[in-house]
């Protein structure tokens, strides 16, 4: 990839690239320079920026991330129509707070009941590991749950009340995410059935498989 940030935002068209899960990461980055990169990827949508005091992280996703994260975006909207949740789906939309020094797109992520400024929901798919701490990015921006998939499992975490406390920034170990065996805003989510319907290949057929694990579960 390019070799310095002014580089990659002075370029005239960004392309894809051979790598099929190329990372960029550099220090020391304003938050005017941030913000002048997000104006010029607006249009593609294709990589994902991460920003957290002065680094600045963008990933270009391989096809088999984009799969899996269709596929979980496509079940998990399954369960809200099933159970008649009311949900508004944000995509990965860019959330960022200038005063906090931190700026995230999800992978996927979601409002629950009605549209808000930032989502109840953020979910990562993890197949290579970076150098932000995307959990205190979302916890910065005051997202309620965070899931990662990452090994054909998920690992969920819900931020405390108290985690947007100053206290937050001093122990942010003690105020901030407890990692958790269900979710606590779709309580009724069998993530086992979710991570096991995730990794069918066929669409079809994981949507069937799903649908009737959600059938079982309410006889």
């Amino acid at each position: 990839m390019v070799s310095s940030l002014k580089e990659l935002i002075d370029q005239p068209e960004l392309g894809h690239t051979s790598d099929p899960e190329e990372r960029f990461i550099s220090s020391g980055v304003s938050w005017e320079s941030y913000e002048s990169l997000l104006v010029k990827l607006e249009n593609n949508s294709h990589y994902r920026v991460t920003y957290l005091d002065g680094i600045l992280e963008i990933v270009s996703p391989s096809i088999r991330h984009e799969k899996i994260k269709t596929n979980l975006g496509m079940l998990l909207e399954r369960f809200f129509y099933s159970k008649r949740i009311r949900f508004v789906p944000m995509g990965s939309s860019t959330f960022r707070n200038k005063a906090r020094k931190a700026g995230a797109e999800p992978d996927e992520c979601y409002c629950i009941g009605e549209e808000k400024s930032v989502p109840d929901l953020a979910i990562e798919v993890v197949l290579t590991s970076g150098n932000i701490s995307k959990l205190e990015i979302y916890r910065r921006l005051g997202v309620a749950e965070v899931w990662f998939w990452e090994r054909n499992q998920f690992k969920l975490y819900h931020l405390r009340d108290n985690s947007q406390t100053e206290l937050a920034t001093i122990y942010p170990d003690t105020y901030g995410y407890e990692l958790r065996a269900a979710s606590e805003i779709l309580p009724g989510l069998d993530i086992s059935l979710l991570e096991q319907c995730i990794t069918i290949s066929d669409s079809i057929q994981a949507v069937d498989e799903f649908e009737q694990g959600l059938k079982a579960d309410n006889e």
